[in-house]
């Protein structure tokens, strides 16, 4: 209908990345970004950066909290327990993207969904890991100059900026207190501790149907984990050899998202039940 969409979740571009932005170019949509991350680079790039205009842009750089095991010993992630998992440090959010937060699956479907909303290629997308969850992402450039924007970890910012674009209104958010927070830590993610954010590098450089398996098998793995009946550190393996059991295909339409997704769900249920992890 070429009207302004708003977009919330991060399965549509996981999954169909391709196949939506192809049909946002034709129809003359116009798509804003309310995932805090995504909303962050969008508001630190150039105004026509989303019409070709790359201006120097050199990295996009997500920022992750590290959820509530960042400084936990990756050796005793086997223990772990849904409600530890869910019990996010900053954010309020549903169980299952609170597991995905746990595990940085989250961060890396956010970085699937980065690639196909701002058209850049993985090699130019990097995650950090920033505890305070104040900076909520950042654009670095040629010239050496990175732009970020800041604010306090509250949903209704990006909301109240896509509502108003271009303009700007009153969110009802409180004013960020810099001298309250007072620090700001960065950290590179650890693959030991957080497998997960490299199946999703991996899924995204292979392309095609890939990320849609990824995001099948994790739902599946995700699920099993909320009811017990899979530890917290076999989720990753499980998604692991359900991307490394089905062959990447192209994504030409969305019966081919669809496919894709009922495979990866399929082929990650099987694993389940013949206990072959």
């Amino acid at each position: 209908a070429g009207k302004r969409i708003f977009l919330a979740n991060k399965e549509a571009l996981v999954m169909a990345g391709p196949v939506f932005m192809a049909e946002v170019r034709q129809s003359g949509a116009v798509l804003l970004p309310i995932d805090s991350e995504h909303n962050a680079i969008f508001q630190s790039l150039p105004a026509d950066f989303l019409a070709g205009n790359r201006q120097g842009v050199r990295r996009l750089i997500l920022t992750a909290s590290g959820g509530p095991f960042r400084d936990r010993d990756p050796e005793t992630l086997w223990q772990v327990s849904p409600e530890e998992a869910v019990a996010h440090p900053n954010w309020s959010m549903g169980r299952k993207i609170s597991v995905d937060s746990a595990t940085m699956m989250n961060k890396g479907l956010e970085v699937i969904e980065a690639r196909w909303f701002f058209d850049m290629p993985p090699e130019q997308i990097e995650v950090v890991i920033h505890p305070q969850s104040v900076i909520h992402s950042l654009v670095d450039y040629d010239d050496g100059s990175v732009l970020a924007q800041l604010g306090n970890p509250d949903m209704r910012t990006p909301i109240a900026h896509a509502m108003a674009w271009p303009e700007r209104i009153d969110s009802g958010v409180t004013p960020l207190d810099l001298m309250a927070v007072g620090r700001l830590d960065f950290h590179a993610p650890d693959p030991r501790r957080f497998p997960c954010l490299g199946l999703a590098f991996d899924a995204l450089r292979a392309g095609g149907s890939a990320p849609a398996i990824l995001n099948a098998a994790n739902e599946i793995a995700v699920e099993a984990f909320l009811q017990g009946a899979l530890r917290f550190d076999r989720i990753a393996p499980l998604i692991a050899r359900g991307l490394a059991s089905i062959p990447t295909t192209g994504l030409d339409d969305l019966d081919a998202v669809m496919e894709a997704d009922r495979r990866g769900r399929e082929t990650a249920s099987d694993l389940m039940v013949s206990g072959t992890l």
